[in-house]
C-alpha cells in the first residue's frame, strides 16, 4: 500500500484539545534512581546492603572470608537458604558499615562469571524482590554478583522497576518509596555505561507504568497528546499531533469511528527520532484506547475494572523511542499513536456500520468491542508507508492472548523473521514471549457481505485471527510482527520479582533491545 501524509505540515496540536487540571497533569511520580559505585561491600554505608544467597551460600563475599562466614552462619541459624523470591533482614555483622543486610535468593540459577540469559534475569528479579521489601528505607546498597556489564545492567533494571511506587494519587503514607539506591560493581568506563543503559531503560518503563496507572479521567487522547509532547523536552526527537480535523481530512476512519462515541476526540501521535547516519529505520505501532467501555457493544461490568491499561501498547512504544533516542542508538526510530476512547455515547458507531479506513479499505462494524484492530489498521498503514525495515506493533488486543498463553507470556505473530527478531530480543532482556502462526484458514472468519472486512472474526484462536486481521494492512513484503500484551502488560494478581501489581511496562525493554541489536 502506498498511502501517507505529509505530517510536518501538520499542526503541532489537534484540533480542539480538552484542557486537564493543570495539577494532575504534572503530576509527581515515586520512581528511585540509582547511582553506581565500585566500592566493596563490606565498607558500603547504607541503611540496608543487599545480598545474594543461593544454596545455603552467601555471595559477592569471597574477598572478605570472615564477612561471608558471619552472614553464613546467620543463614544458617534462620534457616535460609537462598530460595528464588525468599527474603531475609538481618542486623549487619561486624566488619560491616552497613546498618543491616537484606538477603535475596537466587534459586539454583547459578549466575556464574558471565551469566547467561536466565542468570541475568535471575539477577533482575532478585534486584527487584529485594526492593519491593524495602519501602522507607534510607540507603540501600546491592551487591549482588555482577562481574560483568551485562550483569550490572540487569542488577541496575531489577532494582530501579523494583523501587516504583504509584503514589500520584495517594494523599497518606507518601514515603513508601524507597530512598536512595546504589549498585555495586567492578571499577571501568564499561561498567558506568551498563548502569547508565540500564538506568534509562527502566526510567523509560517506569514512565509507561506512570501513564498505564493513570486514571482514564486524567488520561484521554489530548492528554497523552501533550504528555508526550512535554516528555519529550530536550531529546531529539520529533512529536507530531493530528486532532480530529486532520484525521477527517486523511481518511483515518478506524481512529476516528472507535473515537466518535466520546466526548474527548481522538488523536495520531508520530514520535520520530532519526539520528544522522541511521542506516536502519525501526516503526512500533501502539495501541491507545484510553478507556475501553466496549462502546454499544458493552463490556460487562467486571470486564470494564482494568481497562484504563487499554492503551499499554501506546504508552510502551512511545516510551521505547524515548529511551532509544536517551541511549542515542544509531538507528531511526518511529513510535505511532492511534489514541481514541471507546465510549457508548450517542454518537458511537453501530454494529453493521462500515468504516473507510486509512489504507482505503472498507471494514463493517460488528462488534464495537473488537476496536483496537481498527486504530491500529489507520497507524499500520501511515508506518508502512515509510518503508521501515521492521515493522512492529504493540497491543492489548484479545482475551484469547490470555487463554492461549496465560497473564505473563505474550504471543508474537507475523513473518518469521520479525517473530525470531522480537522473540530473541525479549529473551535477552528478560520479557516472556512466544512465537505463534497466523494461520490461512484464520482470514475467512471476516468475510463481509457489506464491506472487505467486518472487524470481528472467530471466537477460536482468537488471538491468531485478530492478528490475520491486521496483517491486511501491511504490505506482504513488509518484515512485521504483532505482539499480544493482554496479559503481561496490568498485573492483577500479587506482585513478583520486579513487577508491581497494576501496569508492567511490558514490551518497552523488548523494544529497545530490537534498536540495539540494530546498531
Amino acid at each position: 500500500m502506498t498511502c501517507g501524509l505529509n505530517f510536518d505540515s501538520q499542526l503541532a496540536l489537534g484540533s480542539n484539545p480538552t484542557p486537564i487540571d493543570d495539577e494532575r497533569e504534572h503530576m509527581p511520580r515515586a520512581t528511585t534512581s540509582s547511582s553506581f559505585a565500585s566500592s566493596a561491600p563490606t565498607k558500603t554505608r547504607a541503611s540496608v546492603l543487599v545480598l545474594a544467597a543461593a544454596d545455603g551460600s552467601a555471595l559477592g563475599l569471597d574477598s572478605v572470608r570472615s564477612a561471608r562466614t558471619a552472614v553464613e552462619d546467620i543463614m544458617r541459624a534462620i534457616g535460609f537458604t537462598g530460595k528464588a523470591g525468599a527474603t531475609a533482614r538481618i542486623p549487619a555483622p561486624k566488619g560491616f558499615s552497613a546498618d543491616s543486610i537484606l538477603l535475596v535468593g537466587l534459586g539454583s540459577e547459578s549466575t556464574g562469571s558471565d551469566p547467561g540469559p536466565a542468570g541475568l534475569e535471575a539477577l533482575r528479579r532478585a534486584a527487584g524482590t529485594a526492593l519491593r521489601a524495602l519501602d522507607g528505607a534510607d540507603a540501600i546498597a546491592l551487591a549482588l554478583p555482577a562481574s560483568t556489564p551485562a550483569a550490572v545492567e540487569a542488577v541496575t533494571v531489577g532494582a530501579e522497576l523494583g523501587a516504583y511506587r504509584f503514589l500520584a494519587y495517594v494523599t497518606e503514607d507518601e514515603d513508601k518509596a524507597p530512598g536512595t539506591i546504589t549498585v555495586l560493581g567492578p571499577k571501568g568506563r564499561a561498567f558506568t555505561a551498563a548502569h547508565e543503559s540500564g538506568a534509562i531503560v527502566a526510567a523509560a518503563t517506569n514512565r509507561a507504568r506512570d501513564l498505564v496507572n493513570t486514571p482514564p479521567l486524567d488520561l484521554h487522547p489530548a492528554s497523552f497528546a501533550r504528555i508526550v509532547e512535554e516528555q519529550s523536552g530536550s531529546r531529539k526527537v520529533t512529536v507530531t499531533v493530528l486532532g480530529e480535523k486532520e484525521l477527517e481530512a486523511g481518511g483515518y476512519g478506524g481512529i476516528l469511528g472507535v473515537g466518535q462515541g466520546s466526548t474527548r476526540g481522538p488523536r495520531l501521535v508520530k514520535v520520530e527520532y532519526s539520528p544522522r547516519g541511521a542506516k536502519r529505520h525501526l516503526s512500533f505501532v501502539g495501541k491507545g484506547i484510553t478507556f475501553d467501555s466496549g462502546g454499544l457493544s458493552l463490556k460487562p461490568a467486571a470486564s470494564m475494572e482494568d481497562m484504563k491499561s487499554d492503551m499499554s501498547g501506546a504508552a510502551a512504544v512511545v516510551q521505547a523511542v524515548f529511551a532509544i533516542a536517551d541511549l542515542r542508538l544509531p538507528v531511526r526510530a518511529t513510535a505511532w499513536l492511534p489514541l481514541a476512547e471507546n465510549m457508548p455515547g450517542s454518537s458511537a458507531i453501530r454494529p453493521s456500520d462500515v468504516l473507510r479506513m486509512r489504507s482505503g479499505k472498507t471494514v463493517e462494524v460488528t462488534n464495537t468491542d473488537a476496536e483496537g484492530r481498527l486504530v491500529l489498521a489507520d497507524a499500520l498503514a501511515d508506518a508502512g508507508a515509510e518503508n521501515p525495515d521492521l515493522l512492529v506493533d504493540v497491543a492489548t488486543l484479545t482475551g484469547a492472548q490470555i487463554v492461549a498463553l496465560g497473564k505473563r507470556t505474550s504471543g508474537v505473530m507475523g513473518t518469521e523473521s520479525a517473530r525470531t527478531q522480537v522473540t530473541e530480543a525479549a529473551e535477552a532482556v528478560g520479557e516472556q514471549m512466544w512465537a505463534m502462526p497466523i494461520p490461512e484458514e484464520m482470514l475467512a472468519g471476516f468475510d463481509s457481505n457489506a464491506a472487505d472486512l467486518k472487524n470481528s472474526g472467530p471466537r477460536e484462536g482468537g488471538m491468531l485471527a485478530a492478528a490475520a486481521f491486521l496483517r491486511e494492512f501491511v504490505d506482504e513484503d513488509r518484515d512485521w510482527a504483532h505482539i499480544d500484551i493482554a496479559g503481561p502488560s496490568f498485573n492483577t494478581g500479587s506482585a513478583f520479582g520486579y513487577t508491581p501489581v497494576a501496569g508492567t511496562g511490558a514490551a518497552v525493554r523488548t523494544l529497545v533491545e530490537l534498536a540495539k541489536r540494530s546498531d
